[in-house]
This record gives C-alpha cells, structure tokens and sequence, in this order.
C-alpha cells in the first residue's frame, strides 16, 4: 500500500466516525433547534469532512459537504432556522456521504442522481427562507468576511487581466480588486510588464494586470460574482487552491513572496502541484495530531489511541492462550508438590487474571456507539407511518463485547421495527385511548452480575394474548383445548414462523419475526423475555454476558468426563446422597426447605459406569426459576477459554463450546438455559418447570 493510499485509508476510517457523530449530532438537533453547541458540532463535523475529501481525492464528498456547510453557517449565523425539513434533507445528505466514502458508490448513475437531488433540495430550502432570487441567496450565503473572523476558510487564485478599454465604460479595476480583497485575506501581485513609456501611453486604457491569492469563507461563486459585470472584458481565470487557509502555511507564504520578485507569469500547473504536496505535507500532520486528542497538564501525554479491531482480536486470542498456559503451570506445581515454583505459580496466575481483565476491558465497547442508527430507524420509521415517537435511551455507557455488540444490532432492530409498526398506535388513536398523543419507545441498559441486560419498553398497544392464542390454534401449534397461561402465551412468539401481524408491510409481518431475534441472542449466549400488557405496552428484555471469549466456570466432573458450568449461571451447589435422586419422585428434590426441579445430567448425557454414593446439585437460575443440575462431584473454578465445536456440531442443542484444561484434555462448556429447553421438551418435571 502506497503512503497516499495509507492516508485515504486512514481518513475513510476518521470520516466514517465524523459522519457518526454529525448524524447523532442532527438527531439532537431536532430536539434542541436552538442550541447553539450543536449547531457549532453539526457544522464542524461537516468542515472536517470537506477539508480531508479534498486532501485524500475525495472530491465529490468535499464539494457536497461544502453544500451543507454553507448552509448551516447560516444557521449558525442565524439567517436560517432549524426545520423539519432541513433536517429531513440533511439526514438524507447523511446517507448520501456514506457512500461517497466507498468507491463502489461514487460516480455510479445513481449516486450522482442523489447527489444532484439533494443539492437542489438545499438550494429550494434557501431560496424559500432567504426569500430571494439566486443573487440574494448568494449574497446571504457568502458574506463579505473580513480577515480571518469567520471559520472554513478556502484559498483561491485569481488571474485578473483587464481589456484595455475596460475604464472606458466607466469601470475602475482598482474598485474590483478592493471588492474582492474585501472578502478575506488577500495577496495582490501587480503585473506592469505591459506599460508603455510615456510616449505610448493612453491615460484612458489600462495597461496594468493582478495576480491575487485570497482566503475566505465564501465559495467560489462569491469570488466570480466580483467580476460579474466585466467578464466579457477581461481575461479572468479562478482556480480553488485548497479547502483551507493557505496563509497560516509558512512556505505558500515563501512562494508567494518568489511571485512578488519574478514578473514572470504564473504557471497553473506548477502552482498546482506545489500545493497539492503542500496539502500532502499539512495530511501528514493533521493525522499525526489526530492521534492525541487529550493532553494531561504540561506533559501533553496521549490519553487514548485508536487501534483496528484486528489487534484486539489477537491480544485477545494470546490472552486465551496464556490463560491456558497459566492452567498448566499451575497443574504442574499441584501434582510436583514444588515449594520452589509454587509462589511462582501463584503470581502468574495473578498477572494472567490482572491482564485478561484488563484486556477485557480494551475488547469492551459502550452501547453508545450504536444507538445513533437506532434513532435513526425510529425517526425514519414514525415519519413513514405518520406516527409520533420519542426515543429514549438510558444507560448507553454500558459496555459489552465488541463481538457481541455486532451480533446484538440486528435483533434489536427488529424489535424496534415491531415497537413502531405494532407497538406505538396512532396519534388520533392514542387519543382516543386517553394516551398522550407522542408515543415514546425506551432503551435501557445496566449491569446484573456478570451479565448487562437491556430493556426496550414501548407505551403503544401491547399485545392481546387471546390473538396469540387464536392464531396458534389456526396454526395448529396448540388445540383449543390446551391450557397456557400468559407467559406460556407470549412465549408462543418465538416459534419460527409465527407471526400476529395482519398485513404484509415494508416494515414488518412477513412470518419472521421474534424466533429469529431468540435465535440470534442464544448464538451469544443470551436470553430474551417478553412481557406485554393489552393496551398498556411491551417490555422485551435481553439478558447477555459481558464477553464471549473466556469466562469464570465451574468445572464439574460426570463419570470420566469433565464440564464447565458458567459461574454466572450458579445460584448454589448441594451434595446430595444418589439415592435421594434415585427415587426422587417426578424429579423433585427437597433443598433449602424448597422442592427443587432437577435433570440427573448422567442419566441424560448417557454416561455409563456406577455413580457416586454421593452426588452434587447444581442449583442454575432459568427464567426466574431454579433448577438443580445433578453431577457426580465438583471439582472447582476454573478460567474457561471457550473455543467453538466446529461445523459439525454446530446444530447440538446443549453444548456452548469447549475448553482445554491444564493437563491437555478437553471440557464441554454447558449452555444451562439451552440444556433445559432442550429437555423440557421430553422430560416428566416440565410442569414443575412452569
């Protein structure tokens, strides 16, 4: 990969989070119309990105966001205000900078017909607040600017040759150079190689013509409009050198003193390629200093850095490995009985737990950074169906798994398609029900032990269990003599293929529907719970844990094979005599003073050989119930390092993953909410269970 190429790399990812944040900035907008922070946030997330698409060779997104950037510095200046449409278009521009960013995309048919379109679009909503002509909505969009007073500076070179009976209309060149000169910081470079002696020279001709260089804010229509009136008479030639403020460089500042000293003429090309390395060198800065962006007192220390996900997946995978060689070790020390290594054993085993945690951590991303698409789809979603939603998200900070965070953006995409089309009703009827006429969708996030559980609750329609039950007997999923009770009812929405919905829409009701959200939390090691009030709302809640990559188990022994239980997962470990379980009438075992449900796990994995005179229970929570796991003995915690099954296994029920132990051999990691699903379906205590 070439530097440049580097470069374009590097600006595509830094241009991917500024167009992040310009879209989350927007959103907020549109509640906070007035605020001045986010006006100024919106329009500098738009002058970086114009800035770097001209540097990288970006240039259709530089010219767009130029656009944009004109018309939210009237905004900010106050000559235009925030408008739903406005924002509307704004969004849409949004979408449109995506795909500027990816080469697939620029320059297809319909990409430039977007483009195009939204362009026209910003000059309607001009035209209609500034209440003028094409000329008016130059002038308010680019002011005289006075120095460097205003921000977003562009640097331009004018090459002004006047006719030589221009003066004789009634024009004065000298006017048109203060006009321009006006408009920022400016360079005048006086070409008089064409002045004739004195006597050939006419007082009425103009012998004389201009370089000039010129810094300002306005566009380069605000810079041709100066000479208007004269085009016809002159020679006239604008080239737009950058999309910055050339004058604060010290070497444009040399070179314009060499154009000072030599009368001869400026070279278009030469100048240009002096400024594109120019600009190349300014790149190279600027993605340096991007690197620190936070400074500690007087020793300006690096407080954050960005690394590719690639990295953190292989520190994570060392990490694993380490893990499993610090269970080696510490095997080895046990079964040596050596005094000498024993301490050794110990503090390693301390770093290694210090330093998975820590590498945790750095894996570990806020559920912040995709809440912005889910407000997106929100607001998208009510505008098409004519509804009135607020969204709210609380508890963004939470952090989870960077793998587990991919995985959880499609499901909860669903579910908030689901809390718009069926959930949230509309606004007339939301009235009529004695509702307020905005419905509002809530996101809630926090930690629970060793688990985060997300909370999406909506305040629309809920959903009636007598329809769900209706249309599981039109199913033939249950008679109608069957007995379920609300839970089991709602529980019904996770068959594949069951669906409530009445109609085929763009949005939902198709047959997919929350059986494809339970199956892609299960595939992280989640669970998901549904519970809804006729009238009232839906709470749909996700329970996930915190990493996918290692874990702290309990490693439990069954006959000759050994199984890690998630400590998570683990209420309470019992030993209990096997013949008590032996003759546990319909699986019910007392512990505690409480009748506990329990799976004889020898039994159901068809392990052979004779079982302990005394056995242990596990005790797992399942759906806010607990359930007792019957297993030879308990041999400790363990660090599991959980690697997957491989495509063969894939499709088994029970099994989570597996891990390698100290000595070599291999657990089965177990997946306590999929083993009692699993055989519930066929085994006597599943009314207990219920």
């Amino acid at each position: 990969m070439t530097s440049m190429e580097n470069f374009q790399s590097k600006f595509i990812e830094e241009a991917a989070d500024n167009i992040n944040d310009l879209e989350n900035a927007l959103l907020l907008l549109e509640d906070n119309p007035e605020d001045a922070e986010i006006i100024e946030r919106v329009f500098r997330a738009m002058h970086s990105l114009k800035g770097g698409g001209a540097m990288f060779g970006f240039a259709m997104l530089s010219d767009f966001t130029h656009h944009m950037e004109n018309i939210y510095d009237q905004v900010r200046e106050g000559n235009l205000k925030v408008t739903r449409d406005l924002l509307n278009i704004t969004l849409d521009s949004v979408d449109l900078m995506k795909k500027l960013l990816d080469k697939d995309h620029i320059g297809t048919e319909d990409t430039v017909r977007e483009y195009n379109s939204l362009i026209s679009s910003m000059e309607s909503i001009l035209k209609i607040h500034a209440g003028n002509q094409d000329q008016a909505m130059r002038e308010s969009i680019n002011p005289a600017i006075s120095k460097k007073e205003q921000k977003g500076l562009s640097t331009y070179y004018i090459h002004f040759i006047p006719g030589l009976d221009i003066m004789k209309n009634g024009t004065n060149p000298l006017y048109l150079i203060d006009e321009l000169c006006s408009q920022g910081e400016s360079l005048v470079i006086s070409r008089i190689q064409n002045v004739p002696g004195l006597e050939e020279f006419d007082i009425e001709k103009c012998y004389t013509g201009w370089d000039m260089f010129l810094s300002t804010a306005g566009d380069i229509n605000a810079v041709s409009d100066v000479f208007m009136f004269v085009e016809d008479e002159c020679t006239l030639d604008i080239h737009k050198l950058s999309d910055s403020d050339l004058f604060e460089e010290e070497s444009f500042i040399k070179k314009t003193e060499e154009y000072r000293s030599d009368d001869s003429e400026i070279v278009i090309n030469d100048l240009m390629e002096f400024i594109g390395q120019l600009n190349k060198e300014r790149l190279g800065k600027q993605l340096n200093t991007a690197k620190r962006k936070a400074t500690n007192g007087k020793d300006n220390a690096i407080t954050s850095i960005r690394v590719s996900s690639e990295k953190i997946d292989q520190l994570m995978n060392l990490v694993s490995e380490m893990v499993i060689t610090q269970a080696s070790l510490s095997l080895y020390t046990e079964n040596t009985q050596n005094l000498d290594l024993q301490p050794i054993a110990e503090s390693v085993q301390k770093l290694t737990r210090q330093l998975r945690d820590n590498a945790f951590s750095i894996s570990l991303i806020p559920l912040e950074s995709m809440m912005t698409r889910f407000q997106r789809l929100v607001r998208d979603l009510s505008d098409g169906l004519d509804k009135e939603i607020k969204f709210t998200a609380i508890g963004t900070e939470t952090e989870l798994d960077k793998t587990i965070i991919e995985s959880l953006s499609d499901p909860l995409m669903h579910i908030f398609r689901n809390s718009v089309d069926h959930g949230i009703e509309l606004p007339d009827l939301r009235e009529e029900r004695g509702k307020k006429r905005q419905g509002e969708i809530i996101l809630k996030a926090f930690y629970s032990g060793a688990n985060v559980i997300i909370k999406v609750t909506d305040d629309g329609a809920g959903i009636d269990p007598q329809n769900i039950r209706q249309k599981a007997i039109d199913k033939g999923i249950i008679t109608s003599e069957s007995i379920l009770n609300h839970k089991e009812l709602l529980n019904l929405l996770f068959i594949p293929g069951f669906s409530t919905a009445k109609a085929v829409t763009d949005v939902s009701g198709r047959g997919v529907g929350m059986d494809v959200v339970k199956r892609k939390i299960s595939s992280i090691h989640g669970e998901v719970d549904i519970d809804s009030v006729a009238g009232e709302g839906t709470d749909i809640t996700i329970k996930l844990p915190l990493t996918l990559s290692i874990i702290d188990g309990l490693l439990v022994r069954i006959a000759k094979s050994q199984y890690v239980i998630p400590l998570s997962m683990v209420d309470k470990i019992f030993a209990v005599e096997h013949t008590k379980l032996a003759n546990a009438y319909n699986n019910l075992v007392e512990l505690d003073g409480e009748q506990i449900p329990f799976y004889y796990l020898r039994e159901e994995f068809e392990e052979e050989g004779e079982a302990p005179e005394t056995e242990e229970v596990v005790v797992v929570k399942f759906e806010g119930v607990r359930v007792g796991l019957a297993i030879d003995s308990v041999v400790g915690e363990y660090q599991a390092v959980l690697k997957p099954l491989g495509k063969f296994y894939k499709n088994q029920e029970t099994i989570s993953g597996a891990t390698i132990l100290g000595d070599g051999s291999i657990a089965l990691v177990l997946d306590t909410n999929k083993i009692i699903n699993h055989f519930s379906n066929h085994n006597k205590i599943k009314e207990e269970i219920k």
